[in-house]
């Protein structure tokens, strides 16, 4: 077929300016050999030379939603000869507000391909997850739509080590943070922190900026023509930068050449823990990835961790309905205390009584337990119920005391600048660094697997 001026083949819609190159260098790398021209649309770049560019005779087009549109309207792009559509990133596409942008530029095509002699179009859509909500958008926008998928889909990257560093609270993050990183940057490796935020991010690169730790910065908030330099500078061979700090928008289709990934902040949801530790150990490396888990993420943390030293899927793992399945035990156990029935006796009346036990009443000897999981069950406290001050006695039977692993001991500080003793499985290793004066110092705990790990793998307190 003739290429012809702004009427390409074949589209390929991506949500960043970043992964478009990539994509395009991928096509400019193969069209020699299966002799095509393709060019770039973007967001971020200049508007005249992408017009220049498409006035050419093309056959593929690469560009995000937003920019294509740009050109369709402006006449710039003709919809006419299209017959080949690439969502790549699709669960980003519908997922993080692209979906009004790709159902636009979808109109048109399936209004010509409903004519009797429409000419019809084929759909290819790529992604690294699929939840149950955005397949069921997929399901709508593209009836009868064939899925095809892979064994690992879900699941852990099985070349990179897993390892959780639980905080009980007392500690510093930031100073954690720079107790993993620096050993990882001494052996010359490349790093990618990732915050859930935008203001976590900032923290993060100015608390390294003052340890003297070079950084370049990726999120939102970053012009995309910065973005793209910052990530030249990272990946280059120099080794001037080679810490990023970022946010979610580096987690997906950067094909980066990552030795540790690190998240200062624990993800809300399996999947974004995917996309994240997807950056690294990429076509046949190995990797590592480092969490740090503070109280609030530990629930979500130890799930993530039980289902992948399982080789389960991590699909439906939300820090939401983790929290509300941990709850439920709790609220049957309180209905069922409710329902327990106490016998009175009243001896001068000689009449017998039943009445419903309030849970609500009663009193305990012992401290109050705490909601926390640490992985195992925890110990309870024994209860007493102070007896009626009257000459009725109340007589009920109460459920046996069961045993476990107690809650998490507070974590000691030593004195001195030795940075603490880091735990990995029943193996100990020290890291030292000089942290100075005036800097604490605290044991963290750190249980880490790589590809099958024994019982002993799972996170436990100390």
């Amino acid at each position: 077929m003739v290429m012809k001026p702004r009427r390409p083949r074949a589209v390929v819609l991506c949500p960043t300016r970043e992964l478009c190159e990539q994509v395009f260098g991928v096509a400019k790398s193969i069209s020699h050999h299966a002799r095509f021209r393709s060019t770039m649309v973007s967001g971020g770049g200049r508007v005249k030379p992408q017009e220049e560019a498409l006035n050419s005779p093309i056959d593929m087009v690469v560009g995000t939603p937003g920019r294509v549109l740009q050109h369709i309207e402006e006449g710039n792009l003709v919809y006419g000869d299209i017959k080949y559509l690439v969502l790549d990133e699709a669960d980003t596409m519908f997922d993080r507000g692209f979906g009004p942008d790709i159902r636009k530029f979808l109109a048109p095509l399936k209004n010509r391909a409903l004519k009797a002699d429409g000419l019809g179009f084929q759909t290819v859509l790529v992604t690294a997850t699929m939840t149950n909500g955005v397949q069921k958008l997929v399901d709508e926008e593209f009836q009868g739509i064939e899925h095809i998928r892979t064994s690992t889909l879900h699941k852990k990257v099985a070349a990179a080590r897993h390892d959780f560093i639980k905080l009980s609270g007392a500690e510093n993050k930031l100073e954690a943070l720079l107790q993993v990183l620096e050993p990882s940057l001494a052996k010359g490796n490349r790093v990618m922190v990732f915050c859930n935020t935008l203001n976590s991010s900032r923290a993060v690169d100015h608390f390294l900026s003052e340890n003297n730790l070079a950084t370049v910065n990726y999120h939102g908030e970053v012009p995309a023509v910065e973005r793209v330099e910052n990530l030249k500078k990272f990946k280059s061979n120099d080794g001037d930068c080679p810490t990023l700090v970022c946010t979610d928008l580096a987690a997906r289709g950067l094909d980066l050449d990552v030795d540790h990934v690190i998240m200062f902040d624990f993800p809300l949801n399996s999947i974004d823990y995917l996309h994240r530790t997807g950056r690294t150990a990429r076509m046949g490396a190995k990797g590592k990835v480092t969490s740090l888990v503070t109280k609030k993420d530990l629930n979500l943390a130890t799930r993530v961790e039980e289902a992948m030293r399982k080789n389960e899927s991590l699909e439906s793992l939300t820090i939401d309905n983790v929290r509300r399945d941990s709850s439920r035990p709790k609220l049957q156990a309180n209905k069922g205390r409710s329902s327990k029935t106490v016998k009175v006796n009243d001896q001068k009346n000689n009449k017998t009584f039943s009445s419903a036990k309030s849970p609500t009443k009663r009193t305990s000897s012992g401290p109050k337990s705490g909601n926390k999981v640490v992985g195992f069950s925890k110990s309870s406290t024994k209860r007493s119920s102070a007896g009626p001050k009257s000459d009725k006695v109340a007589t009920y039977s109460k459920s046996k005391k069961t045993t476990g692993n107690g809650p998490a001991k507070p974590f000691s500080k030593p004195s001195g600048s030795t940075r603490p003793s880091v735990k990995t499985g029943v193996k100990t290793r020290t890291v030292s660094q000089n942290s100075g004066a005036g800097k604490s110092t605290s044991k963290l705990n750190v249980v880490g697997f790589r590809g099958r790990s024994s019982s002993s793998g799972s996170m436990r307190s100390s």
